[in-house]
């Protein structure tokens, strides 16, 4: 296929990056004025960047007009607080993929990157998922994430086929989510190149992650206990091992207490129950989280927060 080239620019990323939730107002509409203010309640705490339409905002449900509306609010709210923008894009077809990155380029050109899911039900295998991601970055025009969750996906990736992907020219990183921390990770992470970030993105192995070396994580429990998940990210990267350790179990139990029903269910009754969002809704196929997942999670989270 041909794509026409753009010379995406460098970025270094790393640190806690929260792929923020998508608020509803009671009458189903986008509550973007509870978008800001959640936008900008992690960045205060501490996040280094927020995502703008990952899954966890779930931009499948979402019209084309409202995922403009919501990257122009992420965009305009790292742009006056000095973070990274990261932009979710994905698909099955490379072109419809490389349109939607070019679109998301001209209404974000500030972005620091797109986290791009592998493609998803076909299973190309892992010469294809290659050439589907060097042709997106051939076309720019943002570095990009690779969205590696093969459990959702349908495909694998073993280490030396993601140590490939990162030899690619315009591929910053991976969001690493196999649901656990197997033998492909460590061995990304002992060999990954410089420039490469490998960020978790399953919460609930944060802490493990970056005890091997990784640079961060895009995590939808960080929208809870925010600069706890900062405070992780820094003790062990500063190599103090007991207050990293200690701290990662207890942020490993709100993890689990998260993701204890669909994503993002629970991370949106906690916001309600602390007045953060108006409603805790979803929209369908997804369902609101129960009251007793909701009622563990924010118990633990509010104990987190002294």
């Amino acid at each position: 296929m041909e794509l026409a080239a753009v010379e995406p620019a460098a970025v270094e990323l790393g640190g806690v990056y929260v792929p923020l939730v998508t608020p509803f107002a009671e009458d189903g509409s986008v509550a973007l004025d509870a978008l800001d203010g959640l936008a900008r309640s992690v960045l205060r705490q501490g996040a280094a960047g927020l995502v703008a339409l990952g899954t966890t905002g779930e931009p499948a449900a979402l019209d084309a007009a409202e995922k403009r509306a919501v990257v122009s609010v992420c965009a305009a709210v790292c742009a006056e607080l000095g973070a990274q923008l990261v932009v979710g894009a994905g698909g099955a077809d490379t072109r419809s993929v490389a349109r939607s990155l070019a679109e998301l380029g001209d209404l974000a050109p500030q972005a620091a990157a797109a986290l791009v899911t592998v493609p998803g039900f076909l299973r190309p295998g892992e010469d294809g998922t290659l050439a589907h991601f060097r042709a997106l970055a051939d076309a720019g025009p943002l570095p990009l994430i690779v969205y590696h969750i093969p459990y959702r996906t349908g495909q694998p990736l073993g280490a030396a086929a993601l140590l490939r992907l990162a030899a690619v020219p315009g591929v910053a990183g991976v969001k690493y989510a196999t649901g656990g921390l197997d033998q492909d990770a460590v061995d990304l992470l002992a060999a990954g190149p410089a420039g490469f970030a490998v960020l978790a993105g399953e919460d609930a192995f944060l802490s493990p992650m970056l005890a091997l070396g990784a640079a961060g994580g895009i995590l939808a429990s960080a929208h809870l206990a925010t600069a706890r998940f900062v405070e992780l990210a820094a003790a062990w990267a500063a190599g103090d091992v007991p207050r990293a350790r200690a701290l990662g179990h207890r942020l490993t139990a709100l993890a689990n207490a998260v993701f204890a029903a669909p994503n993002p269910g629970v991370v949106k009754g906690v916001l309600h129950a602390q007045g953060r969002i108006p409603t805790p809704d979803v929209r369908l196929p997804l369902l609101p989280a129960g009251a007793a997942e909701v009622a563990a999670a924010l118990e633990l989270a509010s104990g987190l927060d002294h």
